[in-house]
Formats: structure tokens, sequence, C-alpha cells
């Protein structure tokens, strides 16, 4: 081997490639396509939170804050939590602050994960999950939705698959993860689901995971039902959020993980030499930010205005609209367009709507480890009326 050749050494994830999300943000910008793909907003955050931001970077909040973050955000995190779902998590022993959501799950994972244990994901589930279960040597044991069809044979809705689920829960079964509301479906869970997650893990040693980065954005009324709301859930459960998602912030990547003295202590330990510690006038920004509760009362609604504005749209194509009671996704199946294309693969079809329609959609089977084609695609409407009203003036072509 040459001096100047790199040694090859074994991969710890040598089935991981680029992303979906990767690869369609890419095709759209080459192709002048409206990105309707990956899951960030194009219009901007609010400017009183900018200017709390740099209000901190000018009193000098610019060293390292604590390991767990700074204690007026999980402070704001506790009360924010207990006015909503009648939990109250001690800041100092129950609330840590993360660098986005995905770290917080990855640390979590890490945290409670070796090898041997299995976790359970519900599929589609979103791409982070696998690898930081690989990473901790964990085995991931993955339970598909039921896919409920109508007269036609086109895609309804989801189903949470109960039989199977508490078939695959075992003595191995370290960690049960979900994510409501949920990504890519639009699905959300409601209070009979907790109940019945908690009946299937009453006399195990399961945690549970719980990925409500989407909690701010429930439609028509209903609300959102955390693990913090169920005493028995919250007792064995983290609960992950991100104030990326709810305050149109998703660059500055912070999140945070609420769980019990003994689960966020074994967290703290990975999250130390993890990123030790969070961005410190991002932290207290969002903390001053956080303090006027309207910012994150009054998402649903807006983003309710956007789902309604989009699915009115794209009624008025052949495209099947699956319910969106959650997230700022719109899931639709195209396989009743009168086109030769509706009978692509869901990705083929998402490269084709990209570079010949200008609209960029992620497949649904890209939320698969094993490709499971149903003709439905996801779109983003977390976007400017202006952006949606290109991108469905190009689809209702269709």
């Amino acid at each position: 081997m040459s001096p100047l050749e790199t040694p090859s050494f074994p991969s710890r994830l040598p089935l991981v490639g680029t992303t979906i999300f990767t690869v369609m943000s890419a095709l759209a910008a080459e192709h002048q396509a409206i990105n309707l793909g990956q899951g960030f907003p194009d219009f901007p955050c609010d400017r009183k939170l900018i200017a709390d931001v740099n209000a901190a970077m000018l009193s000098d909040r610019n060293q390292y804050p604590p390991m767990a973050g700074v204690a007026e955000l999980r402070n704001g995190v506790s009360k924010k939590i207990e006015s909503l779902y009648g939990h109250h998590y001690d800041p100092e022993t129950e609330i840590t602050i993360t660098a986005g959501g995905t770290q917080a799950i990855f640390t979590a994972i890490l945290s409670c994960v070796g090898p041997g244990d299995e976790v359970i994901i519900i599929e589609p589930a979103f791409d982070c999950y696998r690898p930081a279960i690989d990473l901790a040597g964990g085995k991931t044991i993955a339970i598909s939705l039921q896919v409920v069809r109508d007269d036609s044979g086109q895609v309804a809705a989801y189903e949470i698959p109960w039989d199977l689920l508490a078939q695959a829960i075992n003595p191995k079964t370290r960690l049960i993860l979900f994510n409501t509301p949920h990504n890519p479906t639009g699905m959300v869970w409601d209070k009979a689901d907790l109940d019945r997650l908690a009946d299937l893990v009453r006399n195990t040693s399961a945690l549970v995971l719980s990925d409500e980065v989407y909690e701010h954005m429930v439609y028509d009324g209903a609300k959102h039902h955390s693990v913090a709301s169920h005493p028995e859930l919250a007792a064995r459960s983290f609960l992950v959020s991100s104030f990326g998602k709810t305050f149109h912030v998703t660059g500055w990547k912070v999140g945070y993980v609420a769980a019990p003295p003994a689960m966020t202590k074994e967290f703290r330990k990975v999250h130390q030499f993890n990123v030790f510690a969070v961005n410190t006038p991002m932290q207290y920004g969002l903390a001053a930010y956080l303090s006027d509760e309207k910012h994150y009362l009054n998402l649903p609604a807006f983003y309710q205005a956007k789902r309604d504005f989009f699915r009115a749209g794209l009624s008025q194509t052949k495209f099947k609209l699956l319910p969106t009671l959650g997230s700022y996704f719109q899931c639709a199946d195209y396989s009743a367009l009168e086109i030769p294309q509706a009978k692509l693969n869901e990705a083929d079809f998402c490269k084709w709507l990209t570079t010949e329609v200008g609209v960029a959609a992620i497949p649904v089977s890209a939320f698969y480890d094993q490709a499971t084609e149903s003709g439905v695609i996801r779109f983003c409407f977390a976007k400017q009326d202006q952006t949606l009203a290109n991108a469905l003036q190009r689809l209702q072509t269709l």
C-alpha cells in the first residue's frame, strides 16, 4: 500500500448511503423544481426570536452553558409541558437541552440500548432510528403500519397493528420507539392508543421513546396526546421535542428530552461526551421567546390553514389525499393518475415528478428498511402560500 493511500477499515454503517432527502433536494435544485420534499419551511421565523438571540449575544452569553442546558430554558420547557399535559418534570433532574431532535433520539438510544437488546420501531419510520440502534449494538424489530385501502384499491389511511406490536414485545425488548404526530403519514396517536401501549408494557421492563417533534401541529380542534399526559408511560419514557420544528428554525438544531431522573441520569452520561452542551445564545433567546405561550399555541391554526389550502388545490387532481391529522406533511396516492407514470414505483415517480413536472416529493417507501410500495408520496406544506400555489399549478396539470 502506498504511504499516501488511506488505509481501509470496516464501516460501522455499511448499509447506509445518501439519504433520500439529500438526493431529492439535490435533484430539485438541479432542475429548479419547487421543493416540497424535505421538511423545512421556506418562510422566515419571527423577528422577535432573532432579536431575543441577538440580545443574548450582545449580553455576552457566548461561553459554554451548563451541560444539561441553561436553567431559564429548562424551566420554560418544564412549565410548558406541565401547562399542556399536566405532568411536572423537574428541570434540574428530568429535562436536558439537545442539539436538535436527531441528537436527542441518538443519545437516548445509546443511553439504554446495548448488544442483544431489541428496539421496536413502527414503519414507515424516520431514517435516523435504525442507524442509532445499529451503532448501539441493538437489533431493530420493525412493525409496519397497516395500510387501509378503499374500494378502488387506493390507500385511504394507516392504522397501528396492535396485535403485531404485542407479539413483538418479549424479554429482550429494551425500547419501543414511536412518533406522533407521525412523519411521514400525518396520523396521530390518541388517548386510547396510549392506554393500549401502557397495557402492553405494564408488566415488562421495556422503555419508551416518544418522538413528538410535531407536537404543536395537530388539527381540526384535536389535541396532542403526549406520553407526558399518561403517568404510567411518563414513568418509563423519553419525550423528545424540537424548537426547530416549533419555531421555524430547523437550522438552529435545538431540542430537548424530558424523562424520569434515572433515565435522564443515563442520558446525560452519553450527552456530555456526545455534544456536551448546546449553543448558548440560542438557548437564552429561545427561553425568552418561549415565555409567551401564544408562540406555540397559535401554531395549529397557522399550519392548518396551509394544510387546507394545499389539500383544496390537490383535490382538483386525481391524487387520492390521505388524512393529515398532524405534522406538516400531506401524503397522496398517485396510482389513479391517468398518465403512464402512475405505474412507476414511488422513487421513480418522485424523480419524474421533480424533473418533468417541477415539484419535488418524497417516496413513502423510503421510510421502510425493505422497500414497501404502496403508491404513496409525501409532500411538505410548511411553505409560503405562494410556493404552495406555484406547486399546485404544476401538479394540477397531471
